[in-house]
Parts: C-alpha cells; structure tokens; sequence
C-alpha cells in the first residue's frame, strides 16, 4: 500500500531514501486517480522492500506538486537517489509500470 505523504516529510522520506520512491500525486475527487489505486497497491505489494510508495494528495500538499510541475492528476514521479528519474501522467497499466520500475532498480 502506498503511505501517505506530506509536503513537510518530502525532502526526508523521498529525497533521502535509501530506496527508489515511487510517488503517486492525487486527489480524493479524481476518477482516473481511484482507478489506479488498485494497480499502485499491487505495484507495492510486489516491489516490497526495494521500492518505496507514497502519495501525496495535492488538494491538502501542494508544494512538492508545484515544485516538480505537475500539473494533472493522476501524476507518478519515480525517484532515485534523490532526483525524479522518470514521470507518468494519467491512466497507466500495470505492466507499463512495472517495466518502468525494473528498470529504475536495474
């Protein structure tokens, strides 16, 4: 399951992780956004302990999505060592993420 996250606990628990980060930036009133859940849960259930999943809910945290310019939702930043190494915006298959996560770890 991807952890909630706040703007205050970014730069602690994304940029410094030891681990790749995939962040999800949603809202509680977004269809495509509740559509994805299913996917990023089972994405977090497979990559346990090598990736970590968070999600920020960009109604309540807004400066980290200002800062990395999203701009529609449902948007994933995946992080590594500190900097976004690769972005998905909208409706994504699990099979396109994962391909995308194999190859952050590779």
């Amino acid at each position: 399951m991807a952890l909630p996250l706040s703007d205050a606990e970014f730069d602690t628990k994304v940029l410094k992780s030891p681990l790749p980060v995939f962040v999800d930036f949603w809202a509680p009133w977004c269809g495509p956004c509740k559509a994805m859940l299913p996917i990023v849960d089972a994405l977090a259930t497979k990559y346990e302990g090598k990736i970590a999943f968070y999600k920020i809910n960009v109604d309540e945290n807004n400066e980290v999505a200002q800062k990395f310019s999203v701009m529609s939702i449902p948007t994933f930043i995946l992080f590594k060592n500190g900097e976004a190494k690769d972005t998905f915006i909208g409706v994504k298959s699990k099979e396109d993420f994962s391909s995308r996560l194999d190859a952050l770890l590779a």
